[in-house]
């Protein structure tokens, strides 16, 4: 073998892999060239790297996952370039990760970085102007790599170097999906994913209840999200949150999360939801979400029935006749 094919052997390059079928066809590209590869995904309290995991075990590369909440809550809320229609920071989400992708290139002593990003295929961040921004703001712009749109983009340093051969990139623009599924064919690929990511910031509901729990609460934990994603979500008109199981699988979860200083209610003698009140409440607050608890259980809506609240680890019972649904729907997140 020449010196050329030694050289190549020793290029490496770090993946930004969520596991669906772009990043995947960018993944097989590079492979193509001899290249080694480490794919590196994220997780967050609003996407996971299930996706990813079992992409990367289907087509056999290494994957680093990095939990990344304490840098993602900081830029979440403040991000530079906004929102996209829910609370979806995706020009400033992508600059993040980018940048600590970079930083895990240097680190490992990589030489560039490369996603599955097509030219064009959405709207707010990957038009030509998007991934130049994300790149640029990212710190490491020269070695960020598009190899399905590579044609189209600005040639990188690791292309001028030789190390990538930007001939055998691709040209793919647009939203059409014809040739990624075309070259899923060429490469033998047959299970993969929808398009559709799996971020709980693009979800209405979620967005509008994450809306609310930064406009009332400044000291925010993992559990205060995860607290987002099950049951009903209530906010008193004095600022405390009632979440309230919807199924056996809310309850489970609501149980799950709570802590010696919440509150949790069910219903003595009736099939009902699990209620929770974190970090407790004043008697008000009790007494309605006991009433809400009696609400979306079996108990009958206009008779006096029995609530047994967990408070402070001690197990209380309130008499209380069921809340008003269409009161308790305004005030539901």
């Amino acid at each position: 073998m020449g010196d050329k094919f030694s050289k190549i052997l020793k290029v490496k390059g770090i993946s930004l892999f969520s596991g669906g079928l772009d990043g995947i066809l960018a993944v097989k590209l590079i492979q193509e060239q001899g290249i080694g590869i480490e794919g590196v995904t994220f997780e967050t309290p609003f996407f996971n790297a299930e996706k990813a995991r079992q992409a990367a075990d289907q087509i056999g590369i290494p994957l680093l996952v990095m939990d990344i909440t304490e840098e993602y809550l900081t830029m979440l809320k403040a991000p530079r370039y906004g929102y996209g229609r829910n609370m979806n920071p995706c020009i400033d989400c992508h600059t993040l990760m980018l940048n600590i992708a970079g930083r895990r290139m240097e680190d490992t002593g990589a030489d560039f970085l490369f996603t599955g990003e097509v030219l064009g295929q959405r709207p707010m961040s990957q038009t030509k102007q998007s991934l130049h921004i994300v790149a640029k703001n990212s710190g490491y712009e020269e070695y960020i790599v598009r190899p399905l749109s590579a044609k189209l983009l600005p040639e990188t340093i690791p292309e001028k170097e030789g190390k990538i051969i930007r001939q055998q990139l691709l040209d793919i623009q647009g939203r059409g999906r014809k040739r990624q599924i075309e070259l899923a064919k060429h490469y033998g690929i047959k299970n993969y994913p929808n398009p559709a990511g799996g971020c709980l910031l693009t979800d209405f509901i979620f967005s509008k209840r994450l809306r609310d729990l930064f406009e009332h609460q400044e000291d925010l934990n993992i559990r205060d999200f995860q607290l987002l994603k099950s049951g009903r979500r209530i906010r008193t008109n004095n600022n405390a949150v009632i979440i309230v199981g919807r199924n056996k699988k809310d309850n489970t979860v609501i149980q799950s999360l709570s802590v010696d200083k919440d509150i949790i209610i069910k219903m003595k003698d009736f099939p009902g939801p699990a209620v929770l009140i974190p970090d407790g409440c004043d008697e008000e607050t009790l007494h309605f979400a006991a009433a809400v608890c009696a609400l979306y259980s079996d108990a009958p809506n206009d008779e006096r029935v029995i609530a047994n609240c967990r408070v402070d680890g001690v197990s209380r019972l309130i008499t209380i006749i069921a809340a008003k649904k269409d009161e308790v729907q305004k005030l539901t997140i």
